[in-house]
């Protein structure tokens, strides 16, 4: 698949697509959405019939990341036509297709891998309170005492908002016996308090399961530009935190795919997006972020 060819009909489809979301009345946010929606669609399509061939993984591997890249560079210069980007919707933008760019490889592994569907804190909160109260019943002391304890276990269950903890993350498989929970962040920020919370919670109702959970986090920026939120997870029990090159090693020790290698072969931001948006980039000190 030819790289240069892949963008100029990228490019066609998205022209294609600007002419007819011009006319339909929509103010800029709306017609960045819709340009956006369209070439993901385009991308999907393209997939499809890749899927349809029945390539070997790897080769197959290598078509979608391919398809996959053209898509966001081309994704980025329209909506940035319809609405000039800014500093920082920008930056999160490069973060969120930096999260599904690498993931496909676990989702068209080389190695044998199997995603799971984490399950409900709900479901967890049962089997645990199930487990106290047959511990609890077996245990030679009065009733009253039984009672009192499993009314103090129940008080404690109370405190614990079920709605609020969602055990859900960004990815979840299962390969030789253990189970792997991932998290994938762009940065650590001065704003991620609450969501580092959230996951010291997270990975210790993990850890209490009785399969054998390992909890990942990938991050795209290098462990220094992170702060001290990054270095409270990595100094936990619960994680493992792999930043930079280091993520990429991970990802093609369980995948089975070197996906540093590729990206140093088929991607180049700077020179792949068009002049006009490069200058913009450019311009407005943002090109620092096309960096994966």
């Amino acid at each position: 698949m030819d790289k240069v060819k892949l963008l100029e009909k990228f490019r066609e489809k998205a022209d294609e697509y600007a002419t007819v979301i011009n006319n339909t009345g929509k103010d800029y946010k709306g017609k960045a959405g819709a340009i956006n929606k369209e070439i993901m669609g385009y991308a999907s399509k393209r997939i499809e019939k890749v899927l349809e061939k029945g390539l070997p993984y790897a080769e197959q591997l290598d078509s979608i990341l391919l398809i996959n890249y053209v898509c966001y560079v081309v994704m980025l210069e329209y909506r940035n036509m319809f609405w000039p980007y800014e500093y920082m919707a920008f930056a999160r933008r490069i973060g969120e297709i930096w999260e599904p760019f690498c993931k496909t490889p676990f989702y068209y592994p080389v190695k044998e891998l199997r995603l799971y569907n984490p399950p409900s804190f709900g479901e967890i909160q049962k089997a645990l309170q199930d487990k106290i109260n047959n511990l609890v019943s077996s245990i030679d002391i009065p009733e009253k005492a039984k009672k009192e304890l499993l009314q103090y276990y129940n008080e404690v269950w109370m405190l614990i908002d079920s709605g609020n903890v969602n055990l859900g993350l960004d990815l979840h498989f299962e390969q030789d016996g253990i189970f792997y929970d991932v998290d994938y962040k762009s940065g650590f920020s001065s704003n991620e308090k609450g969501n580092t919370n959230r996951l010291l919670l997270v990975g210790s109702i993990y850890e209490s399961l009785p399969d054998i959970h390992k909890n990942l986090i990938f991050v795209r920026q290098p462990e220094e530009e992170n702060n001290h939120y990054l270095k409270t997870l990595k100094k936990s029990p619960y994680w493992q935190v792999f930043c930079a090159d280091e993520a990429y090693n991970a990802i093609a020790h369980f995948t089975g795919f070197d996906l540093k290698k590729w990206m140093i072969e088929n991607m180049d931001w700077v020179n792949d997006i068009s002049p006009q948006f490069r200058e913009f980039l450019n311009r407005n000190a943002l090109l620092k972020y096309l960096t994966w």
